[in-house]
């Protein structure tokens, strides 16, 4: 029987959290505010993970079955109870179960999944994902530091464009699943050539 661990989610659309990579968040809400109280009082970890956007009103949505696991690297407590946090990705995990539980938060039982180790792009694979992210900035106005970029290792150049891309719930999503960062980069090429052929009134969409 695989191993799982319990975790405390944070489910939020649009928002993806890659192994290695940091993600800044604001807790507003008071369930995730006694969320944050609960992890800084165990083990640090919040688990990022995208809902499901077909639930009904008052429902908790379903949620999609892969997210990652994220340790709290920085703290900010403020004077009302928010918190600012950075989140540092730890692992992928795929959902076995949601508990149910007594917290304000929800909690799954969760199967942690491997990080590849030393993954790197092909020179055209490079080549062509740094080319196409270019005509992307510059079709929807964006400032990039393209020395800074070009500085990135492969795994932190994909991933890192995979989780701020402006792309919808399941295009994300579909990123976050890719078997492997080749592939993750050619979809991140066919997502930006897609969407930057529009007027930015579309959204990209994955069925």
């Amino acid at each position: 029987m695989t191993d799982t661990t319990r975790l405390s989610i944070f489910p939020l659309p649009g928002a993806l959290l890659f192994p290695q990579l940091h993600l800044p968040l604001h807790i507003f809400e008071p369930r995730y505010r006694a969320m944050v109280s609960d992890a800084m009082a165990r083990d640090r970890r919040i688990a990022m993970i995208q809902p499901r956007p077909d639930a009904r009103r008052g429902e908790e949505p379903a949620l999609f079955d892969i997210g990652c696991v994220g340790k709290i690297a920085e703290v900010e407590a403020l004077d009302d109870g928010r918190y600012n946090l950075i989140l540092q990705g730890v692992s992928l995990f795929r959902v076995a179960r949601e508990l149910v539980v007594t917290t304000p938060f929800r909690q799954v039982e969760a199967q942690l999944l491997p990080t590849p180790r030393d993954e790197t792009l092909s020179l055209g694979e490079r080549a062509g994902l740094e080319l196409e992210s270019k005509r992307f900035a510059e079709a929807h106005g964006y400032q990039v530091d393209w020395t800074a970029v070009g500085r990135l290792d492969d795994v932190s150049l994909v991933n890192g464009i995979a989780q701020i891309a402006p792309f919808d719930v399941a295009a994300k999503q579909a990123l976050l699943e890719a078997p492997d960062l080749g592939a993750r980069a050619d979809l991140l090429v066919q997502l930006m050539q897609f969407f930057g052929r529009h007027d930015g009134e579309d959204r990209v969409t994955l069925q």
